[in-house]
């Protein structure tokens, strides 16, 4: 099945735009999950058996794994969630921008190691970057485009020369998505909550992209906005929130407290449907 129809699935079954990111920080789980070998499965798990009916995606951040030396836990969780979400896809976040023999091997861990069925990709290196991960026609791909960090003007923001004028650097990535990188149909963009008129702008010049939109919850974006900058009748919006439902409560009923935010979260994201 394609990336794009696994969205298209998943949103329907579960009436959801919510992606939940599994950002596993152990020195912020409960006390009776702290001195398990395995706590960072244990804890991600217990957040997908409490949420997956809610959740249009899930994608977890690889870095908080190899960190705590847990890539095991990783596979693990990734096929924990393919057996009892089996409708919802997963992104992993890696954020990988290497070329060549180098991002072949990126492209093996994310879609064959993990069994991820997108993931997070810089296209700062050009279209080589994206080659290797092409190859896996059924697979999502969301590039960098306009970031959610505050910085991220000093590069995405500066106007460049080209054939449509001096399109600011992230307009020109937007477009290349949406036309000639996009041979299998597959490529979506990474757009911030935090500034959501160029979400507006992204969506104009991307209009059938899916767009992975980070920065609702604890970095201070506005749901309602983003969703009516960003999602159209043909085209999805994958609005990720992480900590503010992982760390909802730190006591042993976590998971429980973890769905009401996330429930919460939905509903609010489609009440913003006009």
């Amino acid at each position: 099945m394609l990336f794009t129809e696994m969205l298209e699935r998943s949103s329907l079954k579960n009436r959801s735009m919510l992606c939940i990111g599994l950002d596993p920080d152990p020195q912020k789980f409960p006390d009776f999950l702290q001195d398990k070998s395995d706590s960072i499965f244990e804890f991600c798990s217990q957040i997908v058996n409490a949420t997956h009916d809610l959740a249009i995606a899930f994608k977890p951040q690889i870095a908080y794994f190899a960190a705590n030396r847990a890539e095991d836990q990783l596979e693990r969780l990734i096929h924990h969630i393919k057996k009892v979400a089996p409708t919802v896809p997963v992104i992993l976040d890696a954020k990988r921008g290497d070329i060549g023999a180098t991002s072949q091997q990126y492209a093996i861990e994310a879609f064959e190691r993990y069994r991820a069925d997108a993931v997070t990709l810089s296209p700062y290196m050009g279209f080589d970057t994206l080659e290797p991960y092409l190859k896996y026609t059924n697979k999502g791909l969301f590039l960098l485009c306009r970031t959610s960090n505050p910085s991220g003007g000093e590069l995405q923001d500066l106007r460049i020369a080209s054939a449509e004028g001096t399109p600011f650097l992230y307009e020109h990535v937007a477009q290349l998505a949406q036309n000639q990188w996009n041979t299998t149909g597959q490529v979506g963009l990474v757009v911030g909550a935090t500034f959501p008129l160029e979400v507006a702008n992204v969506r104009r010049l991307a209009p059938s992209l899916p767009l992975l939109i980070p920065g609702i919850g604890a970095q201070g974006g506005d749901a309602v906005s983003t969703v009516r900058a960003a999602r159209t009748s043909s085209a999805h919006a994958v609005i990720n929130s992480s900590r503010a439902i992982l760390y909802a409560d730190s006591g042993v009923n976590f998971d429980e407290r973890a769905r009401e935010v996330a429930l919460h979260t939905r509903n609010l994201l489609n009440s913003a449907v006009i």
